[in-house]
């Protein structure tokens, strides 16, 4: 299996645990995390550079919507870009309202010593806007 594919199934599986470390140690020191995005109105796909960005992603997704279903569908990979589908199902906390996403893309970019350097969600944007607005 590629490293950099292996690196991203590590990371799943440390997210599925809650295992935020885990996550970190596969991180550049520079990662950009949500590269190439505006600013969001979905606060955990808010754009920003370094480990320390990415811990906050996974507090501001966990702490805002309760995730039913995390499951990874595909992951394709050739040398530094690895892409995986992800079906994701959860319940916004602060509304009650469901965010379900079928094959979001996941676009992971690793540097020369096999950490990530560049992450985005393709996630539907709109979609979780919505659900953060109250009924």
């Amino acid at each position: 299996m590629n490293d950099n594919k292996q690196a991203v199934m590590e990371i799943y599986a440390a997210f599925g645990k809650g295992d935020v470390d885990g996550i970190l140690r596969q991180m550049a020191s520079d990662v950009q995390w949500e590269y190439a995005w505006a600013q969001s109105p979905v606060p955990w796909l808010a754009p920003g550079t370094g480990p320390g960005h990415v811990a906050r992603f996974v507090g501001a997704l966990t702490q805002g919507c309760a995730i039913e279903k995390l499951e990874v569908k595909r992951v394709l990979a050739e040398g530094d870009l690895v892409v995986a589908l992800v079906d994701v199902d959860g319940v916004v906390r602060s509304t009650g309202k469901r965010i379900v996403e079928t094959d979001e893309p996941h676009i992971w970019y690793f540097d020369d010593r096999g950490r990530v350097r560049k992450f985005r969600h393709a996630a539907d944007t709109y979609q979780q806007a919505r659900a953060l607005q109250p009924a």
